[in-house]
């Protein structure tokens, strides 16, 4: 049974990596961890097997642990989003329902991707997928599986189950659009990190991104600095994400989101294949990015910045 109302569902909300060991096998106690691990940072809640958390490279029963695994370590105390998103309608239906029966508070899915559906194909897949379980839908808009338009976002709307979008897209004027055209009560949450200011000041009732797991501090400094009104100290910590982000896109980040993470404490675990883990060398290169950063801020408060000394 769900714990939290939709509508309670705000701040910030790290899209949840998946540690697998060495041999790439889920890594139960290592996950476990981590969420305790972002529950003390502060996290306003969790968003499991999505992109960021290699869902895709996972088996729909891999899938289903996870899930299953995160809710029994949350226990109730934070709100936990689980996407279901697959090409396949059975499939995602079969993952939202697991998602309700484990205690899930809400669903989220990209759109069918790989061919390239027609709108009626896609409205059909949500339609289904979100009736199939009490839960709220997330509708999920971002590039990697193909924007929808303003429009059919609205279209969606309409749907009972869809209470809101997860809007990855750079065009944050639709955020406060959505707000105003659909009702003050569809969720919106922000997904880009590189603009999570933007974001919130659009008027998104909550930031959901890959880099929040490795700097919780940061993301959490930035939504509380926009709600109080410092856009300046807000934008300042923006920038220094932003260098963060940019150096760790030159590999392949989950890798270097999961490496960060055990600098600071917590093991993470491994990418899994086609992913790659870092090298020795560039760990080397990704720590001397990262300390280049902190020198040119003189930033002192920044944990995964502190962790590269």
């Amino acid at each position: 049974m769900a714990n939290f109302e939709l509508k309670n569902i705000k701040g910030v909300i790290p899209a949840l990596i998946t540690p697998f060991d060495e041999h790439e096998e889920f890594d139960e106690n290592r996950m476990r961890k981590l969420v305790n691990h972002l529950i003390e940072r502060g996290m306003d809640g969790l968003y499991l097997t999505g992109s960021t958390g290699e869902g895709f490279l996972m088996t729909p029963e891999e899938r289903k642990k996870v899930v299953e695994v995160v809710i029994d370590e949350v226990h109730g105390r934070i709100p936990v989003i689980v996407h279901v998103g697959a090409i396949s309608t059975k499939i995602s239906i079969d993952l939202a329902k697991h998602a309700y029966a484990t205690g899930a508070d809400a669903i989220s899915s990209v759109p069918p991707f790989y061919w390239k559906f027609k709108e009626e194909n896609i409205y059909k897949y949500y339609e289904a997928v979100s009736m199939s379980t009490p839960l709220p839908m997330i509708v999920y808009n971002v590039p990697l599986a193909g924007l929808l338009g303003f429009d059919f976002i609205c279209r969606l709307a309409n749907i009972p189950n869809v209470k809101g979008v997860k809007y990855t897209a750079c065009t944050h004027q639709d955020i406060y659009k959505c707000k105003d055209k659909i009702s003050q009560d569809f969720m919106v949450y922000s997904g880009a990190d590189e603009m999570a200011v933007s974001g919130i000041i659009n008027e998104a009732d909550g930031i959901i991104g890959s880099f929040y797991s490795m700097m919780p501090d940061v993301f959490k400094d930035i939504y509380q600095k926009v709600k109080s009104g410092d856009i300046a100290g807000a934008q300042k910590k923006q920038k220094i994400a932003v260098d963060i982000i940019e150096a760790s896109l030159k590999y392949d980040y989950y890798a270097v989101i999961k490496e960060s993470l055990r600098w600071m404490g917590v093991d993470a675990g491994y990418v899994r294949a086609p992913f790659m883990n870092l090298s020795e060398e560039e760990i080397k290169k990704v720590k001397q990015s990262f300390k280049e950063i902190k020198a040119h801020y003189q930033v002192n408060d920044i944990e995964v910045l502190n962790a590269c000394d």
